[in-house]
């Protein structure tokens, strides 16, 4: 057991303050819905500042609404945090409040370092002027001199990969080639704080394998980063802890993959509602059966309990219930499943007559089953087509849309599936 001393710990703790390099505390803003008024309500706000008599006020005026209300949070030196939230939850102002673009009303942020916003790159640089007299007016603004500009503007130059236009007019180039000019130039600055709001887009795949590895450059060197971005892969690669916004409030703020998990629920929430237990379905008329009808899809345990949500990793089967109304030879099943939070795409096929399996049934009540001794999925929430067919031309019956959730029991961040695994570990004299 190690016994540390008062002065032992209050070092400690100078140290951890140290490593504060942000810090915002309660911060809120408001906007106002109506042009008209939120210029008269400007003008009573900049009278009243100038006269001393404005005072900080958590009420709301008419057609005014919190963009964010009360956010704290700490980021140290290093690190890096992600900001997520639907459109309009209040991450790209604040953003701008730490950048220093706008004012909270109330709350402060304390920064301890230079900053750089990467946030809508390439919207400060001035058409008429060249990218390389764009890149001395904006390192400039973010506090270089030009002794500094000066030694760093190879490397600018070198990063941005826009050969020799970077001597031609910044409105002859396209919004990418700006955004990597833009790009460059903040990157290079050597920030204490990083600010990246959706920029990381830019270029094609190697430019932005490139902006990666600078930015884990940046991290190692002592760079603190926060990262706004829809992209839930991109946020979980980069980011150690999260903050989810919404309404301008903090839902959560954790570890990234707890975050993630939490917003993506939330996203598609009538999803994992509509998807819970079994899939029941009201039996067909004589006229309207084709000779095999589905009557329930469902995932059951080893003991033959149907369960709301399978989980990830572990043994689970997926079961259909079919109601043959005469005998059929080589019956087959097959499944598509695609992931809802990739844009609906298909990312497994499971098909028997693939694997060279099919089902003899006689008339009556059946269960086709795909045991899994691992389920592979990643946590997250899917749809699933399901067939019952003699071969791709002839099918019984179909359900297009079973809406199923995938829960965690281990860690899977930045994981696109699951591979099961033993680890091992020989040694030879």
């Amino acid at each position: 057991m190690t016994i540390i001393n008062e002065q032992e710990i209050a070092a400690k703790q100078q140290g951890d303050e140290s490593n504060i390099v942000l810090s915002v505390n309660g911060v809120s803003k408001k906007f106002c819905r109506d042009l008209k008024r939120s210029l008269m309500y400007g003008v009573q706000d900049i009278t009243s500042e100038l006269l001393g008599l404005r005072e900080k006020s958590d009420k709301l005026r008419e057609k005014e609404f919190w963009a964010l209300n009360n956010v704290s949070f700490e980021l140290r030196r290093g690190e890096a945090l992600g900001l997520v939230g639907k459109n309009g939850s209040g991450k790209s102002t604040l953003l701008r409040i730490i950048a220093g673009l706008i004012k909270p009303d109330s709350g402060c942020v304390e920064i301890n370092g230079r900053v750089a916003p990467l946030i809508a790159l390439g919207a400060g640089f001035n058409p008429i002027l060249t990218g390389r007299e764009n890149i001395y007016a904006n390192m400039a603004i973010l506090g270089l001199s030009k002794k500094e500009i000066d030694e760093r503007l190879d490397e600018v130059i070198e990063f941005a990969e826009i050969g020799d236009a970077i001597d031609a007019p910044v409105q002859t180039y396209s919004s990418g080639m700006a955004a990597r000019l833009g790009f460059a130039s903040a990157i290079h600055t050597n920030p204490d704080i990083l600010l990246v709001d959706e920029v990381l887009a830019v270029g094609d795949m190697k430019f932005r394998t490139k902006c990666y590895r600078k930015l884990a450059k940046l991290r190692k060197q002592g760079t603190s980063l926060i990262l706004v971005s829809h992209d839930s892969n991109t946020v979980l690669g980069v980011c150690d802890s999260a903050i989810y916004l919404s309404n301008g409030k903090v839902v959560i703020a954790d570890k990234t993959h707890k975050v993630m998990s939490r917003y993506e629920e939330d996203l598609f929430e009538f999803y994992s509602i509509a998807s819970l237990g079994a899939l029941f379905i009201p039996e067909k008329s004589a006229d309207n059966t084709s000779g095999i009808d589905i009557s329930y899809l469902c995932f059951k345990d080893e003991q033959g309990n149907i369960i709301e949500m399978p989980t990830s990793s572990l043994n689970s089967n997926f079961c259909v219930g079919v109601n043959v109304h005469s005998r059929f030879e080589n019956v087959g099943l097959e499944v598509l499943i695609h992931d809802t939070f990739k844009e609906n795409k298909r990312i497994l096929r499971l098909s028997s007559f693939s694997d060279n399996k099919s089902f003899n049934l006689v008339p009556g009540q059946h269960e086709l089953k795909i045991k899994m001794p691992y389920l592979c999925l990643r946590p997250g929430l899917y749809t699933m087509k399901v067939y019952v067919s003699l071969s791709s031309f002839f099918i019984f019956d179909a359900v297009e849309a079973y809406k199923f959730k995938v829960i965690e029991s281990i860690n899977m961040t930045e994981c696109y599936f699951y591979q099961p695994r033993d680890w091992l570990h020989t040694y030879s004299d």
